[in-house]
C-alpha cells in the first residue's frame, strides 16, 4: 500500500470526524411526517417559551455524554460515542467508527480498523490514526487539526466552519426550531426508558426571516451563513426534552453540499467530567505536515 494512499485516509478521517462532532452537537437537519399537534399562534408562542428554556437549560448544563451514527453522502457513516463539554468552547473525548461509506474503504485500505479516538478542544481537534498510519508519518499516530487551520484552507466557509466548531453545544438543535418559524409539539414518547416531549420544526434558508423567526437578527444571520456555507438548502430537526428541560435525543436530516446526511444522537449524564489532555508531543503530526506531503494539494 503507497504512503501517500494512508495519509490521504488519515487526514480525510480527521475532517470527517471534525464535521460529524460538530453536526451532532450543533444540530444540522433532521425529522419525520409524524401527525404534529396543529401549530396555532397561541401553540406556537408557548412552544417557543418552552424550547427557550430548553436552550437555557442545556446550555448551562456545559457537559453530556453522547452515542450516536451519522451519514453523510456516500463519503461517511460513522458512530461515535464519548463525552463532550461545552464550558469554554467545545470539548471532548470520543470514539468515532466508520461503519460505511468511501472513507471507511480508504481507512481499511489504509490498514486501520475503521475506529478513530478524537480529542477537541479549545483551539484544536487531534485524532489518533493507528500504527498503520504512525508508519508513514515517522511514528506518530495522532493529527493535530488547528481550527486556524480550517478556516484558512476553506476560505470564507473555512471561517464559518471554525467558529461553528468553536460555539457548538447540544442547544443549538434548539435554535434550529427557534429558526424555524413553524415548531411543532408532536407530543409525549419514550426515549431509552425516559418519558420525552417530542418537538419538530423545518428550516427553509430562502425564507428565514427574523419576523417568523425567534432568533434575533445576529443569531439569525449566523445561523443562515453556517447553512449556506455547508450547502444546505432545507433542513428539520426533532428533538426530544425530559422533565428537566434536558434534551435526550436529536435527529437531523437534510441536504448538505457533500449530499444527504441524517443523524441520531442521545444524550445523558449531564453534567458528567470530560477529562481531555493533548496527545504527547513526540506521538503528534501537524494536518498542515501531512498535506505537505502530499503532492498537488498542500496549503497555498
Amino acid at each position: 500500500m503507497r504512503t501517500s494512499t494512508v495519509r490521504r485516509a488519515g487526514t480525510g478521517a480527521a475532517v470527517a470526524a471534525l464535521m460529524t462532532v460538530v453536526a451532532a452537537c450543533g444540530g444540522q437537519g433532521g425529522g419525520s411526517g409524524t401527525e404534529t399537534e396543529p401549530a396555532t399562534k397561541a401553540a406556537g408562542a408557548s412552544h417557543v417559551a418552552a424550547l427557550q428554556q430548553v436552550g437555557k437549560k442545556t446550555g448551562t448544563a456545559r457537559s453530556a455524554r453522547i452515542e450516536g451514527t451519522s451519514t453523510m453522502g456516500g463519503t461517511v457513516s460513522m458512530k461515535q460515542t464519548g463525552t463532550i463539554g461545552w464550558a469554554d468552547g467545545l470539548s471532548g473525548s470520543l470514539t468515532v467508527t466508520y461503519t460505511g461509506g468511501t472513507m471507511a474503504e480508504a481507512l481499511r485500505q489504509g490498514g486501520g480498523d475503521g475506529s478513530v479516538r478524537a480529542r477537541y478542544l479549545k483551539d484544536e481537534y487531534y485524532a489518533d490514526m493507528g500504527e498503520a498510519f504512525a508508519k508513514t508519518v515517522g511514528g506518530k499516530r495522532w493529527i493535530r487539526y488547528a481550527y486556524e487551520d480550517v478556516a484558512r484552507l476553506g476560505g470564507g466557509a473555512g471561517d464559518v466552519l471554525r467558529e461553528q466548531v468553536r460555539t457548538s453545544t447540544p442547544e443549538q438543535g434548539v435554535k434550529a426550531l427557534l429558526a424555524a418559524g413553524d415548531v411543532r409539539k408532536v407530543g409525549q414518547e419514550d426515549v431509552r426508558g425516559v418519558s420525552a416531549t417530542r418537538y419538530s420544526g423545518t428550516v427553509d434558508v430562502a425564507e428565514l426571516t427574523a419576523r417568523d423567526s425567534a432568533l434575533d437578527d445576529r443569531q439569525l444571520a449566523a445561523f443562515k451563513e453556517q447553512l449556506t456555507a455547508a450547502g444546505i438548502t432545507t433542513q428539520t430537526v426533532d428533538i426530544w426534552v425530559d422533565k428537566d428541560d434536558l434534551l435526550v435525543k436529536k435527529t437531523e436530516r437534510g441536504e448538505s453540499g457533500i449530499g444527504a446526511f441524517d443523524s441520531t444522537v442521545f444524550y445523558s449524564d449531564y453534567g458528567t467530567e470530560v477529562p481531555v489532555e493533548k496527545p504527547p508531543a513526540a506521538d503528534t503530526v501537524d494536518f498542515l505536515d501531512v498535506l505537505k506531503r502530499q503532492p498537488g494539494i498542500g496549503p497555498s
